[in-house]
Parts: C-alpha cells; structure tokens; sequence
C-alpha cells in the first residue's frame, strides 16, 4: 500500500483538541483520524486505547503528548506505524523540576483556578510575537476550556508517570520526522538531538518564527513538510 492511500492518525497535545489540527485536516481531508485521549490517566492506557480504535496500519502523526503515547504504540506494534512524524514532543522522562511544576498545576486545579494555568501557560506554547494574535491565542483558550479540568488531571498524571523512551527509541523501525519550533518554550534543540542520534531513520526539519504549537503557528509550513514526507 503507497503511504497516500494509508489513512493519517493524529494525536493532539496536552490540553488540545481537534483545533490544533484544523489546517492539516484541511490539507489531508480524506485521509485523517483524530483521536483525543480523555479517558486514561496513563501513557500506556492512552497507547493501547489508539491501538483499539486505529486502523490497521496507519501514518502517525503526534504533538507533544502526542508523542508520548506514539513511543508506546511503537513499543507494543511497531508494525502498525507505516511512518512516524513527531512535533513539538521530547524522550525523557519527567525532570525533578517537571514534575515540582505539574505538582503545581494539580494544586491549583484542586483550588479551583483551572483558568489561572491556562495563562500561565500561554507565553511558553507559541512564538513570543504571536501573544498578540488574538485568534491564536483565542484558539489555545478555547481547546484548554473544551478539555476541562478533569480531562487535564489525568493528562497531567499521565505525563508526570510516564517512562523514559530513550531507551527504545533505536528500535523504531519506520522513517521518522521531527518538526520543532525553533522558539519552543518547553521542548529543546537537546532534546530533538537525543532522537536524531537514537532513531534509525529520522531528519529534523526546525521552523523558524514558531513556537511549540507549530501546527497553528506555521500551518503552511508543516503541511508541505507532512506532504513531501508522507508522499503526497
């Protein structure tokens, strides 16, 4: 089967929707599937409950927490995966640090102020000249409000429990291509190099002038890059 006839699932980011996918869905619009875990407070649930409702073999494409669960796809059925793109996402673990700072985002839901994270967290998602977008930044409000505070509990559990993918990055088996915001407020150029040198078949391709919500940021840019990469 040529790479355009397989369908294209992907994975939205913490605090995400099918927003954050619009201009691709508009780019692929026969081939797409969505699948947005709201239910599991684990990687590993997320993982399996994507395998479920997948096709059988599919294009992968993920943002963030995205990739997260995509890691543990490909350590349980590699062989599903026909191409693999990862924007935006990291293979650490959880730093001391990290974790402190999601202990944080619990606390305040727990206190009631779920909209005070939503804010906080704006200046780290996009581009520093896009806060003044306000249809940007209307979009992200809007897709964190959609998520709720319960759904963001148990993403929030699920990526501080998560484990270090690291080690089994050398066994994904299908090509693979990381996009990153050349401004990304929370993943890094190191943390793209871990997966360069670990991945057998991969090639970075950083956009400039965006931040880690490359999709919504620079949506011309990432659909020419998943077109030429996924054969279009």
């Amino acid at each position: 089967m040529s790479n355009e006839k397989l369908p294209i699932v992907f994975l939205p980011g913490q605090l995400c929707t099918k927003l954050l996918w619009g201009p691709q869905l508009s780019a692929f619009p026969d081939q797409s599937q969505i699948i947005v875990q709201r239910d599991h407070d684990t990687v590993e649930k997320m993982a399996v409950a994507t395998l479920n409702v997948m096709p059988e073999r599919v294009n992968l494409v993920c943002h963030a927490m995205g990739g997260f669960v995509a890691f543990e796809i490909m350590r349980r059925a590699p062989q599903r995966v026909a191409n693999l793109v990862l924007m935006s996402t990291l293979a650490p673990a959880d730093t001391p640090k990290q974790t402190v700072r999601r202990e944080g985002y619990l606390r305040l839901v727990e206190e009631g102020k779920f909209d005070a994270i939503i804010e906080e967290r704006l200046p780290i998602l996009v581009h520093p000249d896009r806060m003044r977008d306000a249809t940007l930044t209307g979009v992200l409000r809007q897709m964190a409000y959609d998520t709720g505070a319960e759904t963001f509990l148990k993403q929030q559990r699920a990526i501080m429990a998560r484990p270090d993918s690291r080690p089994s990055l050398n066994a994904i088996p299908c090509p693979t291509l990381l996009i990153y915001g050349r401004s990304d407020g929370i993943t890094t150029m190191e943390h793209q190099q871990q997966m360069l040198d670990a991945i057998p078949n991969v090639r970075l391709e950083i956009v400039e002038g965006s931040g880690h919500m490359v999709t919504l940021e620079k949506p011309q840019v990432v659909n020419g890059l998943l077109s030429q990469f996924l054969g279009r």
